[in-house]
């Protein structure tokens, strides 16, 4: 199938990067190619690092990066192992990294994935398909406790203890393999009149399963401030998010790393010796214009948000 993919918000995380012509960047979630593109395209003597953990992706990046090769190292792996990907290539520190998080427009598209509660295939979900475990292993092992969990705090849906109820009663008389089947339990779950706010009854509860699967928020939770180490003074972190749990984690991982201290206010003197690590380039995250919400439905959730690496040495007193 081919790879479909529109880079969200571009020119403002581009900008955001503040790019330099001899600088060392990571794209972190490499995708179809279209933000490192835009890296590369800006870079003289610097280097790309392009990290994805789906295979199909690194595929299509490579033909869209095919004239800038010599500029571009690729990585099949997750932006969470960053140490290890540097330590492996021989870099230390880089001057700025882009996150673009979710799910893909080519994954969503690409039936045989099932990441679609709209196309019939085999409860997948996995962003890398090397890995064995799937969406099948969620809904089919997990307790009722655990995916009432994950569906109330992943899918913030207000109807998750009664679809982990009906999976797991579902489940007793066969496996739930499909998408479509697994949609057809949610449906049974949720009441009609209770389905009034326009979206597709199993938008939450996929989103949910696929976040579990993936272990998405904690990887980013556990990922911002290893990427933050990493970088030079001034180099930018930039993450684009497209739920509101990704967007608090940014959020609050962003303002952890701009604080100076952290000790009770009781003492009369701070003795944590923390240091602020970034500065907040972005009081208010950037959101996309009508017109790309317009050229691109998918944009519509998306949000932007920046942070600088400080010269830590010389923070403590003053920026």
């Amino acid at each position: 199938m081919e790879f479909k993919h529109i880079s969200v918000l571009l020119e403002e995380s581009i900008e955001g990067l503040n790019i330099k012509p001899d600088g060392i960047y990571i794209d972190g979630t490499l995708g179809g190619g279209g933000h490192s593109k835009e890296i590369v395209k800006r870079l003289k003597t610097g280097k790309l690092i392009g990290i994805d953990q789906d295979l199909n992706a690194l595929k299509k990046a490579r033909e869209v990066l095919k004239e800038y090769e010599d500029k571009v190292i690729f990585v099949h792996n997750n932006y969470r192992n960053i140490d290890t990907i540097l330590q492996e290539i021989g870099i230390e520190k880089v001057d700025g990294i882009l996150l673009d998080l979710g799910v893909s427009s080519h994954q969503l598209d690409e039936e045989s994935r099932g990441f679609s509660h709209n196309k019939d295939a085999p409860l997948d979900m996995r962003m890398d398909e090397t890995k064995d475990f799937s969406a099948w292993d969620v809904v089919n092992k997990y307790s009722e406790e655990e995916l009432e969990r994950i569906i109330w705090d992943y899918g913030e849906d207000r109807w998750a203890k009664r679809i982990a109820k009906f999976i797991v009663e579902e489940r007793k008389r066969k496996p739930i393999d499909t998408t479509l089947e697994l949609v057809s339990v949610i449906k049974k779950a949720i009441p009609k009149n209770a389905r009034k706010d326009g979206h597709h009854p199993a938008k939450k509860t996929f989103q949910a399963i696929r976040i579990e699967v993936n272990r998405e928020l904690e990887v980013l939770k556990e990922a911002i401030p290893n990427m933050v180490s990493r970088l030079n003074p001034g180099g930018r972190l930039v993450i684009i998010t497209f739920h509101s749990l990704e967007d608090r984690i940014v959020k609050e991982s962003f303002k952890e790393l701009n604080k100076d201290c952290i000790c009770p206010p009781q003492l009369p003197q701070c003795i944590c010796n923390k240091v602020r690590e970034i500065k907040i380039i972005t009081r208010k995250p950037i959101i996309p214009s009508e017109e790309e919400i317009n050229l691109n439905p998918r944009s519509r959730s998306a949000k932007l948000r920046i942070g600088e690496k400080l010269d830590v040495l010389n923070v403590k007193g003053g920026e």
